[in-house]
């Protein structure tokens, strides 16, 4: 069985192509059935790394982790967003994605999570005329 299906994966590609489209910060999802025993903060900041999300000018990647079966889910930003947002913007955006993910529409929810990050961006990184897109927006599908 798929994470997500095909049409899913092209709405979450979809709202992450408009919401950067807003601004010069980069956000990548991850999603994989099981975070794998481990501490699902420590598996986010385990693909922040691996997916070099620290390799923007700016350092304002946003990468949101989902592991679908455990029912687990992480959004985490790198120090250039997390100097200039508010202390709960990470908590309330989990918030709204959590409404969806109880009704068990993922990509619903990882819509919801990308444009609260976008809209935040946006609003510390607009965009400028010389951007350039510096990470791939595609999803990242987990070992697990």
């Amino acid at each position: 069985m798929a994470l997500l299906s095909a049409e899913e994966q092209e709405r979450v590609v979809q709202a992450i192509n408009l919401a950067e489209n807003l601004t010069s910060g980069e956000i990548r999802i991850v999603v994989e059935n099981s975070v794998g025993g481990g501490d699902v903060l420590d598996k986010a900041a385990y693909y922040f790394n691996e997916l070099e999300m620290y390799n923007t000018v700016s350092r304002h990647g946003v990468l949101i982790y989902l592991a679908i079966a455990d029912h687990q889910f992480a959004v985490i930003g790198d120090s250039g967003i997390n100097n200039k947002v508010e202390a709960d913007f990470w908590e309330c955006t989990k918030n709204e994605m959590l409404s969806f993910f109880k009704r068990g529409d993922y990509a619903g929810g990882l819509v919801a999570g990308i444009t609260q990050a976008g809209q935040k961006l946006e609003q510390h990184f607009p965009r400028q005329e010389d951007d350039i897109n510096e990470l791939p927006n595609v999803i990242h599908f987990g070992k697990h």
